[in-house]
């Protein structure tokens, strides 16, 4: 029985001391076991390779411990394993093909596999194959991502091999639009690149240009003769234009070893001191060759003797130029290539310049909305009841004030915009009213008097507003759905508050117009403007009317201070900065016309978008372009766009 026992302990002890079984993803690793521990980037693709194109299913997992440094390498007999550091200092090892635990082993009969930077990222680009296919979407997503950020030619056929079984849509569109910018940079058919090419003249992407740059590049060439057949030539050049002169020319020469480099007056003037003998250079005396002249001739000199060798002359220089051929020579060899890319280049730079006019129309479209809101309110206390207001600025920066002040008190920001509107209104109204009741009553028919009162009114507002809240500029925070932009492609986008404001815009034309065409106070004020005396005698009472009037035109200016306070800060010389164009919009639109003041905004903003896209540095100069413009458009039209008719006009 003794016997017994000590032969069954020795068949254990001989069957723990045996070596895992081998199998596929062991093999491989063995039979690549002296890069794998070498693991130098330099050499290690192949083992990577082998592993990533196995087929085998458990290549990813071995990939992803290799990289994540669990990988183990047993140094008695030089197998492979994942492997868990456990509490005790232990390693437990794991079979890569099975995956079973195989035991546990100290670190000292153990080697950790710890690949560098460079070896973890060739990792990453073979796992890349394994995370297009994953089945969770995010992690193709993730995956597809990191090949949008470093295209790179070891991923485009994995890429193309997993769009086939791509089942999310959006997914499947960026994997073909990435493995065509991924084609056109790195297959090497000429015939998949132009497909390619053709696949995307319409797309506007930041990255299609940048894939196509490089197609495009080419490199100043120099040919002694005719340039030799098959090249792929961007265009041949002619000496002594402005994309080529002679000097530039003949240095290409010099610098292909075609010619012999100018001597320069330093190189002059060292090579004659180098052959002074006897007080004499070259045949010329020494106190003579002071001068560049005199060198030359020193120089001239030493080369007939044969000391030096013979400087090139201009007309040598010239002659040798007219001898070559010069041409821009493209990197990329595939002409057909090249002129695809060239057409689609084209293509591109065509739609994002009607895109950048678009772009540029949205953003006249959006200022002129800004405009109108600003202005739409002097539209009824200038435009209608002919009150020169110069403190119509400070209604639209008392409004602006009001709503942040109620967003003090509200946090919610799209409630406090919702409250702040009908209250920027009572306030500005309110303050309307206070002020033609006070001032602009007794000023009537006296436009110089009511200009100077209202200007000392304005400034008198602004100091108020800076003892109450400072000179720091106060935020007017808009609600979270309003952050962001409208983004049509990578040229076209407009911020949701810019549409939030031309909405609003539209929504007071419709309501001014509702005002004065279908109200009795539209109808009162409409009869009061034409004819005060004749609307009393019918009984309307006229200073109840401009009362309403100013302090309604006064209102919609604080409304409208609410809306570009959410573009713009709020300071105490917010309205400051849109009194002359509401103004100009107003006089340009034609005075006392509500449809005349859109077109004055349309106008206006459009004119100094446009200004400021031909210069972008200087906007005080595009304002000032703009006023000279309005100045002259007046002495053409001085009743505006939409002038007046009838009794009106002649007021």
């Amino acid at each position: 029985m003794r016997q017994l026992l000590t032969l069954f302990s020795a068949v254990i002890l001989l069957a723990l001391s045996l070596p895992a079984q081998a199998g596929p993803v062991q093999d491989i690793l063995q039979e690549h076991s002296a890069l794998i521990t070498k693991s130098s980037r330099k050499t290690i693709q192949p083992a990577i390779d082998a592993l990533a194109n196995s087929g085998l299913p458990q290549a990813q997992a071995v990939l992803q411990t290799w990289q994540s440094k669990d990988m183990w390498l047993r140094t008695g007999d030089g197998l492979f394993f994942r492997g868990e550091t456990l509490p005790s200092g232990t390693i437990r090892l794991s079979d890569f093909d099975s995956g079973e635990a195989v035991g546990e082993a100290d670190k000292k009969t153990l080697k950790q596999l710890k690949p560098n930077s460079g070896v973890r990222a060739l990792i990453g680009t073979a796992l890349v194959q394994f995370q297009l296919s994953d089945p969770d979407p995010a992690r193709r997503a993730e995956a597809l991502t990191a090949i949008e950020r470093a295209p790179d030619a070891s991923t485009l056929l994995p890429l193309r091999a997993s769009i086939e079984s791509e089942t999310d849509p959006d997914l499947k569109a960026r994997k073909i639009r990435t493995e065509r910018l991924q084609t056109i940079s790195f297959d090497p058919d000429d015939d998949a690149r132009i497909t390619a090419l053709a696949a995307i003249k319409g797309d506007l992407g930041v990255d299609v240009r940048a894939a196509l740059n490089p197609i495009l590049t080419s490199k100043r060439k120099v040919f002694a003769g005719e340039p030799p057949a098959g090249l792929n030539i961007a265009r041949a050049l002619k000496p002594g234009s402005d994309d080529l002169t002679e000097t530039e020319a003949y240095d290409l020469i010099v610098a292909a070893g075609l010619g012999v480099p100018r001597l320069t007056p330093e190189a002059l003037r060292a090579a004659v001191l180098n052959y002074i003998a006897g007080g004499v250079g070259g045949g010329v005396q020494v106190a003579e060759l002071r001068t560049q002249g005199a060198r030359e001739r020193a120089y001239a000199g030493l080369g007939k003797a044969g000391t030096v060798t013979a400087a090139i002359t201009d007309a040598e220089a010239a002659q040798a130029v007219r001898a070559h051929r010069f041409v821009d020579l493209y990197d990329e060899p595939s002409q057909a290539v090249t002129d695809a890319a060239s057409a689609t280049l084209d293509a591109i730079e065509t739609k994002v310049a009607l895109n950048q006019a678009l772009d540029l129309g949205l953003d006249a479209l959006s200022l002129a909305s800004i405009y109108f809101l600003a202005a739409i309110g002097l539209a009824i206390t200038f435009g209608v009841m002919g009150v020169i207001n110069m403190a119509h600025g400070e209604f639209i920066m008392m409004g602006a004030y009001t709503g942040y002040v109620v967003q003090q008190i509200i946090p919610n920001y799209t409630v406090s915009i919702i409250v702040a509107i009908p209250m920027a209104f009572a306030v500005t109204f309110a303050a309307g009213v206070a002020m033609e009741r006070l001032v602009i009553r007794w000023l009537y028919s006296r436009p110089l008097e009511t200009l100077l009162a209202t200007f000392g009114i304005s400034i008198a507002l602004q100091q108020i507003a800076k003892n109450i809240f400072g000179t720091q500029a106060r935020p007017l925070t808009s609600p979270g759905w309003l952050d962001g932009a409208w983004v049509l492609n990578d040229v076209v986008a407009i911020s949701y508050i810019r549409i939030a404001i031309f909405v609003l815009a539209m929504i007071f034309l419709g309501f001014f117009l509702f005002l004065m065409k279908k109200t009795r106070l539209g109808l009162e004020t409409r009869a009061v403007t034409q004819n005060p005396r004749m609307a009393a005698s019918m009984g309307i009472n006229p200073d109840r009317v401009n009362m309403l009037t100013f302090g309604l035109g006064s209102g919609i200016a604080g409304i409208a201070g609410v809306a570009i306070g959410l573009y713009a800060k709020v300071t105490s010389e917010l309205g400051a900065d849109y009194i002359v164009q509401s103004f100009m919009t107003v006089v340009v639109g034609g005075v006392g016309n509500i449809w005349g003041t859109l077109l004055g905004a349309t106008m206006i903003g459009s004119l100094q978008k446009g200004i400021e896209w031909l210069n972008p540095s200087n906007t005080l100069a595009a304002q000032t372009y703009m006023i000279i413009f309005i100045i002259i458009f007046i002495q053409f039209r001085p009743r505006g766009i939409i002038a007046l008719k009838g009794r009106a006009a002649g007021d």
